[in-house]
Formats: C-alpha cells, structure tokens, sequence
C-alpha cells in the first residue's frame, strides 16, 4: 500500500495517523476489523472538519471473520460516513484489488469509483456463491471485473486503467480539477494560457449540414475548452452522452453533451443516470455547467420504457431544474420534443442558451411532423416550409435561444 501512496501525493508529504494501533487478531489479508475501521473513520472525520477530499485505495478481502459482527459494524460506521461527507467533500474510491460483499457498498457512496484493469472487481457474491443459488459458472472478471464495471455493462465504475501506476496518475489529474470541499473558494484556478477570445475556424467544419450525418461531439468540446484537453467520466458507458471535467479561461466546468455518433444522440436510460449523477456533482461543488446539445429525443423501444425511461429520464431533468450554478447550453444541431426540455433548456432556468446558425429547435423532426400534420400530402414542400417557420433558431431565439 505504501508504494501505491508514494505513487499518488506529492514527494514526502503523507502522515500517517495512528500507526500504532494495535489489531485483535493478525494475518489480516487487508480485511477489515474494529481498529482498521476506527481508523478510516477518524480520518474521514477529520476530513470532514477541515474540507478536504477523501481518497479510498481498495484492496481488501472483507470483513474480518474473527471479529464477528464488530467488523460488520465497523463498515456501518464508514457507510454513514460516506453519507455525512456527501456533498460536502469530494470522495473517490480507487479499487485495486478485491473488494467484495459489504466492502462494495462504501465505494458504492463516493463520487467516482476508478478501477485496474485485470486486477481488480466488485460483486456483492462470489462466483463460488453464483454457482451453488444459480449453477451459473463463472469468472471473477466476468462476474465484477473493470471490463464489467467500467466497459459499458453495469456502470458502477467512472473508469479504469491498465495499471496502478496509470491509475493513481490519473487520480493526480482528476483532483486537479476539483475543489477541496463545496465550498465556492477552494475551486481551482489555473493561470489562463489559452487565448479566451482566440479563433477556432475547424467548428464552422465539425458539424455536418447532412441532419442524418454522425459526427463526434467530443471534438468540438475539446476545441471550446483551453488546450482542448478533458478528464471524461464513464467513457466507456452510455457513450451516447458524454460528461466530462475541462478548464474555460483556466477554471474548472463540467461537460455535458449528446454525442451523435452513438444511438444518434438520443437519450436512454444509461444516459440519463450518467449524467444525472454527474450534473448533481457538479452542483454539489459550484463547478459551473457547460450542456452541448444534438438530440433528436428519448431512445423508443419496449426495453427503455420497461427499464423505466420515464422514471430515469426525470432523474436528468430533475438534475439540471434543481442546478443552481452557472448553466450555459450550446445547441448545435438538433434539440427536440421533451429531450430539448430536459437537456438545460433556458426554461429550467438556464443563464443562457446559444445555437449554431443551422440548429433545429422544435417539437419534433420535420419531415415526421408534416407527415402527421398534412398526412403525407406534398412532404418535400411542407417539411422545407416547416423548418423555416418553426425549426429555424432565428424564429425560436425570442426566449428561447439567447442568440445564434
């Protein structure tokens, strides 16, 4: 554990506390007892008191047997914990190693939870538990390995690396976009190095005039922010949206953004979830809120309405309505039915709207609206003369759009 925490703070500069703390039994295989718990919990306190992020490496083999139920309580004693600091600090979980059964629940609880590729996974039970309920075989990896977590299955993981080395590099770089607590003053502030008002002729480019044409919406954030460089969360997991932490004139925002080279765009339940929880975080710590917006709706089909698309859709609603940092929304292309509303709209009280000249703001495409207003009649005349009068940005940008 020492050589991974070498690896992640700066040169000579960890304390440890109460290293001498004596154990009730030996042999421990990293799990959990009374004292371990009493530990993390006084630091997680003391955490709490000053503001300053906590940050769990995982490497553990449970609750500790001999101690019977005080391991247990001990890990209750961490979980609220992590409620109390919630909001409050940053927390991030660095799974590296086993972390199974209970052990699961407190990175559960953190804000982002990072694993290793190969060497780390998360389940609730064992693949020995799997087969004897289910007769199910399988493999630690395939049951709650990185490639479970963080490659687009579950979602439980923000994201994984090849080794430890890469992954606690990587933590270095997160931290440096966030703030030490929720409050306001302990926001990053880099000296700005990139020209605010510099030209970025490639965005009249990016953006196809073809409404059907893919595009990645990740290569215009990176020209908008400075040196086009982002820390993405949850890459590999509903990659339809993208959330991501970057730097505007050296200060920290966070990224939101369809991205239409995945499901075109729309969004779904993964989606939803993922940036829901991300928008909050954001708020949580007065990280200013950037939303790029190419949504043609929500994804139809009887899987997303049976998963419960309503219920997860709110979830993003809910989450930009109740926002109160600064909100900026760029359409760029598409924005419409609900999934304009529910993508920081200016009328969930937005600071301030802008589209590309080309965009399209409306109840729905126009080709599907005049087949519906006009039955079929005359299609190609009616859809050029209903983007015009109703999908044009010129036409909605009186309250709804701040310019074009």
């Amino acid at each position: 554990a020492r050589e991974r925490i070498d690896l992640l703070f700066d040169d000579a500069s960890f304390r440890e506390l109460d290293a001498l703390v004596t154990h009730r039994c030996q042999d421990f295989g990293g799990s959990l007892g009374e004292s371990h718990a009493k530990k993390i919990g006084k630091v997680m306190d003391m955490a709490l008191r000053v503001g300053a992020p906590v940050i769990g490496l995982n490497d553990s083999g449970g609750a500790r047997i001999q101690e019977g139920t005080d391991s247990l309580a001990g890990y209750a004693d961490i979980f609220q914990r992590n409620v109390d600091a919630s909001g409050v600090i940053p927390q991030i979980s660095v799974v590296m190693g086993p972390c199974a059964r209970g052990a699961v629940y407190s990175p559960a609880m953190t804000d982002f939870i990072f694993m290793v590729d190969d060497t780390s996974y998360m389940f609730v039970t064992g693949p020995e538990v799997v087969k004897t309920v289910t007769n199910e075989t399988v493999t630690k990896e395939e049951l709650g390995g990185a490639s479970v977590h963080a490659g687009g299955k579950s979602g439980v993981s923000h994201g994984s690396y090849p080794n430890d080395v890469a992954t606690l590099r990587a933590m270095r770089t997160l931290l440096d976009y966030l703030p030490s607590s929720n409050d306001a003053s302990t926001l990053p502030v880099r000296p700005v190095t990139d020209d605010p008002k510099r030209s970025v002729p490639s965005l009249d480019r990016l953006v196809p005039d073809d409404p059907n044409m893919p595009y990645d919406m990740k290569d215009i954030v990176r020209e908008v922010l400075d040196h086009g460089s982002m820390f993405e969360i949850q890459p590999e997991h509903a990659k339809n949206i993208v959330t991501a932490f970057g730097r505007m004139e050296g200060r920290t925002v966070g990224i939101v953004g369809n991205n239409p080279i995945v499901l075109a765009g729309c969004l779904d339940i993964g989606a939803s979830e993922k940036s829901a929880r991300f928008v909050r975080f954001c708020d949580c710590f007065n990280i200013p809120i950037v939303t790029f917006v190419d949504v043609p709706g929500f994804l139809p089909g009887t899987g997303q309405e049976h998963g419960g698309i309503i219920r997860h859709g709110a979830k993003l609603l809910f989450a930009f309505a109740e926002a109160t940092v600064p909100k900026i929304t760029v359409i760029s292309r598409k924005a419409y039915g609900g999934a304009y509303d529910v993508m920081s709209s200016k009328h969930l009280r937005g600071d301030a709207n802008y589209a590309w000249p080309g965009a399209e703001i409306a109840v729905m495409g126009a080709k599907g609206a005049v087949e519906i207003i006009f039955r079929g009649k005359d299609v190609e005349k009616h859809t050029a003369e209903y983007t015009d009068r109703f999908a044009n940005p010129m036409v909605v940008s009186n309250g709804v759009t701040s310019t074009t």
